[in-house]
């Protein structure tokens, strides 16, 4: 219950701050992505200001045996770039550019009532659950044996 009532109130945090930042609005997102035309750096004090927060808490947290709320901490391990990280990163930045939105803007941007974040969020979650049955049926394979075909899930 504790980690539901903190997550709660980092989420209202969070939103809060992409609200006062202008991280909900996508003239602004798109002004500061426009370097050749009218650039909007004010976006660039914003990210760099979390960037600021981020490196000092990272290393005063790591610092700790666990975290408060979890018997350790998650870190992902990979370190490696494959096609699927570029091409991911490349379809994001894509969206980004396009429509002036990423996923936690466009989630809190919900509030707003404006259908055409709702028609970006549920193209967005679209996209998530394809993605998520393009993966699920990689991990099925095809493999012939004297009996015939047989499908067998990867482990």
């Amino acid at each position: 219950m504790k980690a539901c009532v903190v997550s709660c109130i980092s989420g209202i945090v969070f939103a809060v701050g992409l609200g006062i930042s202008g991280m909900t609005r996508p003239v602004k997102v798109i002004g500061f992505l426009d370097f050749a035309g009218k650039w909007d750096a004010s976006l660039a004090f914003v990210m760099i200001g979390a960037i600021a927060i981020y490196f000092v808490a990272y290393r005063l947290i790591r610092r700790r045996s666990a975290p408060l709320l979890a018997d350790k901490f998650w870190v992902p391990s990979r370190t490696d770039i494959d096609l699927n990280l570029i091409g991911g990163a490349a379809i994001f930045g894509a969206g980004w550019g396009l429509s002036g939105f990423c996923p936690g803007p466009a989630i809190t941007s919900l509030a707003s009532g404006v259908p055409s974040v709702g028609v970006f969020v549920l193209a967005m979650a679209a996209g998530i659950y394809l993605h998520g049955l393009v993966i699920g049926l990689r991990r099925f394979r095809i493999r012939s044996v004297p009996s015939g075909i047989q499908i067998a899930a990867d482990a």
